[in-house]
């Protein structure tokens, strides 16, 4: 089992920037594939970005060159700079941890709010 939870998120104007982290309780060292989603009302969660244990990155094309994925593995610590905030990046930002084997095991963080203001 491993638990998520997020934290970072806020209210920001347009162009500015904020950090999310999301701390795991268990290890997420080389088995798990770790991934930012968001989600708006009425609208289905979508992929933000996501990073192996090898460190390959993915992102959705709408946050591409403006947001960027870590991982701090000794600290069990995901983290998503976002950079040029624009109003269409606000959403509920989840954190989840998928099994690199057995992707069923896939866990979800409660969820921080990202306000962008124009």
């Amino acid at each position: 089992q491993v638990q998520l939870v997020e934290s970072g998120g806020g209210l920001v104007q347009f162009g500015g920037s904020l950090r999310l982290s999301c701390a795991a309780s268990g290890s997420i060292s080389t088995l798990y594939v770790m991934g930012w989603y968001r989600q708006v009302p009425g609208k289905q969660r979508e992929l933000v970005a996501h990073i192996s244990s090898a460190l390959t990155t993915t992102y959705a094309d709408s946050v591409k060159g403006r947001f960027t994925i870590s991982r701090d593995n000794a600290k069990n610590t995901v983290y998503l700079q976002m950079n040029s905030l624009e109003p269409e990046d606000t959403a509920v930002y989840y954190c989840n941890a998928r099994h690199r084997y057995v992707p069923s095991n896939s866990y979800w963080g409660q969820g921080t709010q990202v306000t962008v203001s124009s």
